[in-house]
């Protein structure tokens, strides 16, 4: 913290003993009202050092006195200080209050004189706050501590430490974990579910990371895996208002207990050794003490009152799964580890969320509504849901396929079977695999062309230059050879009478010879 020079707090008590506010001693300084504020409380709560000209200058006014303090000259509000403290008990702001002082007493004072007196009324006398009770089985309250030593590869490292109070019988499950993750969030919440036997209504947490993305307290937002964990538990999560611990009192009582009477001075040479010595502290000490407050056991209370009150536990545990956002590529997929997945037309360049687990993969939308299903694939594979093909093409393109998996099939057997098998791995770019497929039955021979369909076929090799490789390591395709004889070529013996009168010598313009 930074500490001011002497002259600056001798300057601040000078123009604080002359009558200068807090706003004009800050401004003619150059320093932050708080910090004036702050001086001006330390010199009143020792004994007054005096300053040159403040016992020779008599113009010089005295300070104005606070609430607490006996020095300086009173402020106006001070008669009115009995009708002041109530209206700021019920939490009235200064400038209500200024005008009911106004309007019901006649007050002749400033609002910045009401302001002042209300500010330090409120330092030295907090508001207090309301201890809330609930029913059996309606709450929970959530929060993180830190864990005990744990001794890992000759060195110490501390985990954090989970822990959850039921706020009715003060039932509470501890667990220490290393990271404050999502996943290890959601695991310690089913892991005191099951403990409980049951689920509490509603959840009361601070702003976790793990769980919250937005911090609000009218309208929070809850991270995505967090709110579908809450939608499959039936419970309702609460996230208090930021640096307000007293809206979960009974959880921030419940981790001090837990450090302080379990872990503190200790250490373990596992996190599973820690957890163990949780577990037998709930149940041999925590559960057999008489509560403060409830002046009862709390275990005996959980068991005959609070247990048969929560929400029963559903029949599995909740899946884990990953989820991330993608964007729909303009042949209608989403790409997801390599691997292809489909989703209705309208969605094309836009934004969605893909959830998946060890079978299937989920593709909702922006409002989280479930657009498309699948089972997972290997990658490279495409998943596709005919429903997904746009109505005006859906047609064209099936009737197409057909056409083209026939032709296919003239070719050969194995050519038609390697075709049909593509098709179906690869989805509707198969398509185009076969447009290639029947110009290489163009250039090359059936029987070529039919041995290397029937070495991919064997192989599961889908891609055209599979077959094109198979092809050129069975050599370049022979040339035509021209037939000698055939029963629709006739013998050169038929044209022999021909050939004289072909070639015999022209006498048309045929000059007479001379004789010597």
């Amino acid at each position: 913290m930074n500490i001011l020079n002497v002259s600056l707090q001798h300057s601040i008590l000078t123009l604080a003993a002359h009558g200068w506010s807090h706003r004009r001693i800050a401004r003619e300084l150059d320093l932050n009202r708080e910090t004036v504020g702050k001086y001006l409380r330390l010199a009143r709560s020792k004994p007054a050092i005096s300053t040159p000209g403040s016992e020779s200058d008599p113009a010089a006014k005295p300070a104005i006195s606070t609430p607490g303090s006996m020095a300086g000259r009173q402020s106006l509000c001070q008669p009115w200080q009995p009708q002041i403290e109530a209206a700021v008990l019920v939490g009235l702001s200064a400038q209500r209050i200024y005008q009911d002082l106004v309007g019901d007493y006649g007050f002749s004072g400033s609002y910045q004189a009401v302001k002042r007196f209300v500010r330090q009324l409120r330092q030295t006398q907090p508001i207090p706050f309301m201890r809330m009770e609930v029913e059996p089985g309606i709450e929970a309250q959530v929060d993180f501590g830190q864990g005990a030593w744990v001794m890992v590869d000759g060195k110490r490292k501390r985990p954090h430490l989970f822990r959850i109070v039921l706020s009715h019988s003060r039932k509470g499950y501890s667990e220490a974990v290393w990271r404050q993750t999502t996943e290890s969030f959601i695991r310690c919440l089913e892991n005191a579910f099951r403990y409980y036997g049951g689920v509490p209504k509603t959840l009361v947490i601070d702003n976790l990371r793990a769980a919250v993305t937005r911090a609000d307290w009218f309208d929070p937002e809850l991270n995505a895996k967090v709110a579908e964990f809450c939608r499959h538990y039936g419970t309702v999560m609460l996230p208090t208002r930021p640096a307000m611990p007293q809206h979960k009192g009974k959880i921030e009582a419940g981790v001090k207990f837990a450090q302080n009477n379990a872990l503190k001075g200790r250490s373990f040479e596992s996190l599973s050794a820690q957890n163990l010595f949780l577990s037998d502290w709930e149940s041999g000490v925590a559960d057999t003490r008489i509560h403060g407050t409830t002046r009862q056991q709390v275990g005996k209370v959980f068991n005959a009152v609070e247990r048969p009150q929560l929400l029963p536990l559903p029949e599995s545990l909740f899946p884990a799964f990953e989820e991330a956002p993608r964007t729909v590529h303009r042949d209608g997929y989403i790409e997801l580890q390599r691997s292809y997945y489909s989703v209705p037309p309208e969605y094309v360049g836009r934004q969605v969320w893909a959830r998946w687990e060890s079978r299937l993969v989920r593709v909702f939308n922006q409002r989280r509504e479930v657009i498309a299903v699948h089972a997972l694939v290997e990658p490279g594979k495409f998943a596709t849901d005919p429903n997904h093909l746009h109505s005006p093409h859906r047609h064209v393109i099936q009737h197409g396929l057909d056409y083209l998996l026939d032709r296919a099939r003239l070719i050969g057997a194995h050519t038609g079977s390697w075709a049909q098998a593509m098709v179906q791995q690869r989805g509707p770019i198969g398509i185009r695999v076969l447009h290639g497929l029947l110009s290489l039955a163009g250039k090359h021979p059936v029987s070529a062309l039919e041995r290397a369909a029937q070495i991919a076929l064997h192989h599961g090799a889908w891609r055209l230059r599979d077959l094109r490789a198979l092809l050129e390591q069975a050599g370049p395709a022979p040339q035509l050879d021209f037939l000698e004889t055939h029963p629709l070529i006739r013998s050169l013996d038929a044209y022999q009478h021909c050939v004289p009168d072909c070639f015999a010598p022209s006498t048309i313009n045929q000059e007479p010879s001379l004789s010597p």
